[in-house]
């Protein structure tokens, strides 16, 4: 397949279409807009660069949106402007609201198709498409392939293997395929070397520093034999071709704007693309907000949002959004004072025009299943307000904090939803048709013939081998005779793909070829062929198969059947999210789970300052998830892991240090007693018990335990 399959070809940019419908009258796109919001959006195209810092709720998506629209109406052209964002769901939500600004605003009629902004992506997905573009010139393979993170990782588990790596005997204990991966990513994300960042991040792997470097040029060797990039080579593609003058002056003149969301999260590889593509700045427009930087373990830092306005010449302006229109203002309150005592940042002070409201809760509770118990009441009572159970979410800093919860939901039958887990492509059945487009389009991709050889019954590893050290030839390969039929019909599959290209029709081939197989290996067969169904409607939203590919793996719906429990009809749930996974979303009633020190902060990020300042924004990101209701829990206790199953074992936690005391008047607070633990003393003032008497007497009588008789002084009365 060649780059023009998946990418556009590169005539002259055609001009900026005639918003205007004749005889319809214009409208304003900024009606909608506050004064921030309105300074921002229509900041002068060609001035210098625009930084702004859009506080949580402050409505930075229709901000952005809007200054697409206005960049437009000026008369931009929307192929020439580069939206990039974190995620392709926010890329399309951004590029849907923008159009229909200017559909609005145009006074078009709803026939007329709102203008089309075809570089509206992430940066691995724009990396993507103009490496695609540049193949030919800088010597790679048109149809590369895209490694996601599972398949990167085998093929570094590959690579250790063949260096003698993973041989243990004798042999100091060396990182496993996984960490020797993120200690890669590490290195090329943040700019820093194998030394730097073995010493910061992986201590315990600093003696095997030589080894490392070898067994990344091996990685590297192995990548480019199977014309496979993984997620970080897109990136350092990127930024190479724009090293260099002929392929950056090309890059360059594609764009007149480049608009970049949740600058925060960036790492330092990214901000120097950034820049690289804008030397000066002019044409930039970053939003974000540093208050909101919680993505420190992807090798982002909110350092590269502090120093940008200092990288443009002239300096770039800094505009504001402080206006909140999701939380009440006694919520903003305590996340503003919670925010204010950053040690570095701008720490913007959030302001509402909603009524007042109920000032945020502090309940301390006996441990954690006296939490579980008062959130799950918490919630139920929510409901009966009015405020249904989606319209609720439970937050926590690492996924296993919310164990106790989830069986105390499953016993009160409340239906929820947890957020994190296997990811859409992970899953095996999806896996195996990826693999055979991904062959279809990558002859050298010997993960991916691998994968589809194994399905067929009758190729054991030994012919496996056999085929991928012939090269993977679908003709030369002679399968042993319990495979021919097999291996017949998956040769005429992926010679008829690479011959007779038709998409999406092409993935319709590789179901039906692989259903046989569905039904074979899985006793969930109908189920997961749901997620084929849902694979095949994502197809018909791309325009090639190289394009479905790359942008599937680089950025995969959520979830699968192949995790799903048993299907329930109910129309209402519970959210339970990490934090990290809640960035970006809103809920009426918000509960944030074991706001103890150990937990939040969390234990293994206490060892430097900036660290902990993450684990303060953190929960700086829960609190301004809440609209109208905030509670957050304290259980005292922890019971410890790893003890006999009858063993009581157990450690106290204070509240976390990001709530102190001088915070507290920004909080209600309560103690949630354990069911009977209130006594209702007798209102006469004589005491149930006599105890001191009982334990005065314990050793009367000739060394004998005394009992008092029923009815004598000391017994319990009646």
């Amino acid at each position: 397949m060649s780059s023009a399959d998946l990418t556009e070809s590169r005539p002259a940019m055609p001009q900026a279409p005639a918003l205007a419908c004749a005889g319809a009258p214009e409208r304003d796109e900024l009606a909608d807009l506050n004064t921030e919001q309105r300074a921002a959006a229509t900041h002068p195209a060609h001035a210098r660069a625009l930084l702004v810092l859009a506080g949580a709720g402050s409505g930075k998506t229709t901000t952005l949106a809007a200054r697409v629209a206005w960049l437009v109406r000026q008369g931009g052209d929307p192929q020439r402007l580069l939206l990039i964002t974190f995620s392709r769901r926010a890329a399309g939500e951004m590029a849907a609201r923008a159009g229909r600004m200017l559909h609005h605003a145009a006074g078009l009629p709803t026939t007329v198709a709102p203008p089309h902004l075809p570089w509206c992506g992430t940066f691995h997905s724009v990396a993507a498409r103009l490496l695609r573009d540049e193949a030919q010139h800088v010597g790679l393979a048109a149809g590369f392939t895209v490694l996601d993170r599972s398949d990167a990782e085998e093929l570094m588990a590959q690579a250790r293997q063949a260096q003698g790596l993973a041989e243990t005997t004798g042999r100091t204990r060396f990182p496993l395929a996984g960490t020797c991966l993120a200690i890669h990513s590490r290195c090329i994300n943040t700019r820093a070397t194998l030394a730097e960042a073995l010493r910061e991040h992986f201590p315990w792997c600093a003696l095997h520093e030589a080894a490392l470097s070898t067994l990344f040029a091996g990685y590297a060797r192995a990548k480019a034999a199977q014309h496979a990039l993984d997620f970080d080579d897109l990136l350092l593609g990127w930024w190479h071709l724009l090293q260099h003058p002929a392929t950056a002056t090309r890059l360059r003149a594609r764009f007149d704007h480049v608009l970049v969301d949740e600058v925060q999260d960036v790492n330092a590889l990214q901000s120097d693309i950034v820049h690289a593509l804008r030397p000066g700045g002019q044409g930039l427009t970053a939003v974000g907000d540093d208050a909101q930087a919680i993505y420190a373990f992807r090798g982002a830092s909110p350092e590269h949002l502090r120093a940008l306005p200092g990288r443009c010449t002239p300096p770039a302006q800094v505009l504001t959004l402080t206006e909140n229109h999701r939380s009440t203002p006694a919520i903003l309150a305590a996340a503003n004072a919670v925010i204010a005592q950053a040690t570095a940042g701008h720490a913007l002070q959030l302001h509402s025009r909603r009524a007042d409201g109920l000032r945020p809760r502090i309940v301390t509770v006996a441990d954690e299943a006296a939490e579980a118990r008062g959130v799950a009441d918490a919630v139920l009572a929510e409901r009966e307000a009015g405020i249904l159970l989606r319209r609720q979410a439970v937050l926590f800093r690492t996924a296993t904090h919310s164990a106790a919860l989830e069986l105390e939901l499953v016993r009160r039958r409340v239906p929820f939803v947890k957020y994190g887990g296997l990811r859409f492509l992970e899953a095996a059945h999806l896996k195996d048709v990826m693999a055979v487009l991904r062959w279809a389009d990558n002859p050298a991709a010997r993960g991916a013939a691998a994968r589809c050889a194994r399905l067929v019954p009758g190729l054991g590893p030994a012919s496996v081998a056999r085929l991928l050290d012939a090269g993977a030839d679908l003709a030369a390969f002679q399968p042993p005779p319990a495979a021919r039929a097999g291996w017949a019909a998956l040769a005429t599959l992926v010679q008829q793909l690479r011959d007779e290209a038709a998409w999406p029709a092409d993935l319709q081939r590789a179901i039906a070829w692989y259903q046989p197989h569905l039904e074979r290996l899985f006793d969930d067969a109908r189920v997961r062929r749901g997620d084929l169904d849902t694979l095949l409607r994502l197809a018909a939203q791309h325009g090639s198969r190289s394009r479905f590919v790359t942008e599937l793996t680089l950025d995969p719906p959520a979830a699968t059947g192949d995790e799903a429990g048993p299907p329930h009809r109910d129309d209402d749930y519970l959210v339970l999210s990490t934090l990290h996974s809640a960035k970006g979303q809103e809920w009426g009633a918000v509960h944030l789970l074991r706001m103890v020190d150990g937990c939040l902060p969390a234990d293994m990020a206490t060892g430097r300052a900036a660290e902990i300042e993450e684990e303060r924004r953190l929960l700086y990101v829960g609190m301004t998830r809440a609209k109208d209701s905030l509670t957050l829990w304290v259980p005292q206790r922890f019971h410890v892991t790893q003890q006999r199953a009858w063993g009581d074992r157990h450690l106290y936690a204070p509240r976390t240090r990001f709530i102190g005391d001088d915070l507290l008047p920004h909080f209600d607070q309560a103690v949630l007693m354990p069911p009977g633990g209130a006594v209702d003393v007798a209102q006469s003032g004589t005491p149930l018990l006599d105890l001191a008497g009982l334990l005065g007497g314990t050793w009367a009588g000739g060394g004998q335990i005394a009992h008092a008789a029923p009815g004598e002084p000391g017994q319990n009365r009646s």
